[in-house]
């Protein structure tokens, strides 16, 4: 069933209202504390979202001292939202204590949620039908009257529409009579699909005149797709949360309904300079969530717009538009070539334009390096999360890099009487510039210990060193039926005051591996100064 009078060059304001604080505060692993929501409110305040739900001031004090400390705030364009359920089955609006706590956080928008699923009107609140569409009634009109704007979400109306579609369309008659100014139809439980949205929606639409909006779960993976169908049907406000967190399996993510609408329906939602600042906000919200941001995240991820494949890369370095959608920095995002064993002569050109060095692919210094390239990953080594050592291999194999340090010998000296009494020493030599030193020093393991007599020696000699910080360490078992003797890869990131970096080793013996990126780690930081 088409969509009625509406394309894609429609001018149509859509409104952006963000739930991370609060249905994205529900997901597992994720515990916002109050500096938490307020940062993520002034960077959701800076991308340009309208509405900016803060919680429920009814369920903890945490959401209240955020209404109170938010009124501090001096955001440029948000509105916030104070979130409540309606009031309780047979008790007066008046007397309801959750209702009493939304109108005193004294927010100039509020989100209302009523049941509009018979089933759980009669089997979760226990109450009747008529009494919850009283409830709706009250409770819409009550916030209505104290001033506020209210935004009616219809929980759980698409499994009750299908279940009982009478009863779901008279719940939205009860809070469009009430005065509430957008209906957010809820696929709470996630299960619906894009074309059944479509189809109720068309529906609705002739039941009602007042705005809809659209609020998707993810459980069936169709969140995104599913707000698009109802903003391409007509629904004028999106709800959804940075990078999808939510519940269970998260809701409709906005750093991916944002391009959707913005680059692809040509909706009116943000500016073009907002919009290349969302890669970014992503990742800071997932900094502030403590949660790594997923790499193969749509739009913001970081390999989003990654090329492997050699005949890709070509192409790509033909025409972008060969393999990517959009163009990556209209969303702050960025081209990425990556090297592996699929890669092409055309990688590693590319590659080489990233780092300042210009490669003739007729030469035989490149391709013996495409050879080498594929010997060592076949050994286990993976240049993906270890750019920082493909580049360095590159200067080496070209000769236009010679290493600034060499190592001469360690030792590694474990000593455990107890349980209690552990000690690990390193000892190392190596050779600067044609003088040798020796250095050693204890750690809490082999890998700690040898970085710490390694940089004794360097931090004398390149004070800058001290900067660097080893922000992730990585194990990888690449052949388990040898055992102990299997080879293992070793991945560190490491981060100074303004970078990062990924640099990797591969041996069968882990304190070789970590080493082996441990030098590549600290000798980038120096060739880049």
């Amino acid at each position: 069933m088409p969509c009625a009078n509406l394309c894609y060059n429609s001018p149509m304001k859509v409104t952006l209202f963000d739930t991370t604080l609060r249905d994205g505060a529900q997901t597992e692993g994720i515990s916002f504390s109050l500096e938490d929501k307020l940062k993520i409110a002034k960077l959701l305040d800076e991308l340009g979202v309208d509405y900016i739900e803060g919680g429920w001031p009814g369920s903890n004090p945490k959401d209240i001292e955020f209404f109170k400390a938010i009124k501090g705030v001096n955001l440029q364009h948000a509105k916030v939202c104070a979130f409540s359920s309606t009031r309780k089955a047979n008790v007066k609006v008046t007397d309801d204590k959750n209702i009493k706590t939304l109108i005193e956080a004294e927010t100039p928008a509020v989100s209302i949620f009523g049941k509009c699923w018979d089933f759980h009107v009669t089997d979760a609140l226990k109450t009747t039908l008529e009494e919850n569409l009283e409830m709706i009634k009250d409770t819409v009109a009550y916030c209505k009257k104290a001033g506020r704007e209210v935004i009616f979400d219809a929980e759980h109306f698409f499994d009750g529409f299908k279940n009982n579609k009478t009863y779901a369309l008279k719940c939205l008659k009860a809070a469009e009579e009430a005065g509430a100014d957008v209906m957010c139809l809820c696929d709470t439980n996630g299960g619906s699909l894009s074309f059944e949205v479509q189809e109720i929606i068309e529906e609705v639409k002739q039941f009602t005149k007042a705005p809809l909006g659209i609020h998707a779960h993810n459980d069936s993976e169709c969140a995104v797709s599913i707000s698009g169908m109802a903003v391409h049907c007509g629904c004028a406000q999106v709800q959804g949360t940075i990078n999808g967190y939510g519940e269970r399996c998260g809701n409709a993510n906005l750093c991916s309904i944002i391009p959707l609408l913005k680059l692809k329906m040509k909706m009116d939602c943000i500016s073009d300079e907002q919009l290349k600042h969302l890669t970014e906000l992503s990742r800071r919200v997932a900094e502030i969530a403590n949660l790594p941001q997923s790499a193969h995240q749509p739009f913001v991820g970081r390999s989003a717009f990654a090329h492997k494949g050699g005949i890709h890369v070509s192409a790509v370095l033909k025409h972008p538009s060969t393999y990517e959608h959009v163009k990556p920095e209209l969303v702050g995002n960025a081209r990425r070539v990556t090297v592996s064993e699929l890669s092409g002569i055309s990688n590693l050109i590319f590659k080489a334009k990233e780092y300042g060095v210009d490669l003739d692919k007729n030469t035989p210094e490149v391709k013996e390096l495409v050879k080498k390239l594929k010997q060592l990953e076949n050994e286990g080594y993976q240049f993906e999360e270890g750019e920082a050592s493909f580049e360095l291999l590159m200067r080496r194999s070209l000769g236009v890099y010679r290493p600034i340090f060499e190592l001469k010998e360690y030792s590694i000296e474990i000593l455990q009487k107890s349980e209690e009494n552990f000690v690990v020493k390193a000892q190392m030599k190596i050779k600067v510039a044609g003088k040798v030193y020796e250095s050693e020093d204890v750690g809490d393991g082999p890998i700690n210990a040898l970085d710490g007599a390694l940089r004794k020696v360097l931090e004398g000699i390149y004070p800058k060193i001290k900067e660097v910080k080893l922000t992730d360490y990585k194990v990888r078992v690449l052949d388990s039926k040898a055992g102990t003797a299997a080879r293992v890869r070793v991945i560190i990131e490491s981060r100074d005051e303004g970078r990062s970096w990924g640099t990797v080793g591969v041996s069968t013996n882990v304190v070789e591996a970590s080493y082996l990126a441990l030098v590549d780690s600290l000798e980038y930081m120096l060739i880049k100064g």
